[in-house]
Order: structure tokens, then C-alpha cells, then sequence
């Protein structure tokens, strides 16, 4: 019995991307890696929290990730 190819997770958007409880995707904010003693602490504090995807890339975010729950 023939069946069609198997549905895969986009493996880089899988590290990358996260379900909250309700369904919303986030994700880490980037440059909080490396030359981090010119940014003031408000920056860095800023940059240490997760942000959500914004509605409008959020169906192609989730096309790529499509075993996660919700």
C-alpha cells in the first residue's frame, strides 16, 4: 500500500520556536550573545525575555513546525 512522504518539522524553526499553553509561538530575542559590555542593562534586561510571534508570520511559523501541541 502506497502512502505519500511523511510530514517533517522544519529542524532549525523547531529549535528556534516554542507553543505557549494557549497556542501562541515564542521565541528567544536576539543579540544578547557577545559584545554585551557596550549594551546598557536595560538593553540586556529587555533582551533576556521572550517575545511572541506577531500574527502575521505566525501561520507561516507554524507550517514549520507542525508536530507541536495546539
Amino acid at each position: 500500500m502506497a502512502k505519500g512522504p511523511k510530514m517533517k518539522s522544519n529542524r532549525s524553526a523547531a529549535k528556534r520556536f516554542h507553543r505557549t499553553g494557549t497556542g501562541k509561538i515564542k521565541f528567544r530575542k536576539a543579540y544578547k550573545r557577545h559584545l554585551l559590555a557596550k549594551k546598557s542593562a536595560r538593553h540586556k534586561r529587555v533582551l533576556s525575555k521572550n517575545a511572541l510571534v506577531s500574527g502575521s508570520d505566525r501561520k507561516r511559523i507554524a507550517r514549520l513546525i507542525p508536530f507541536t501541541k495546539n
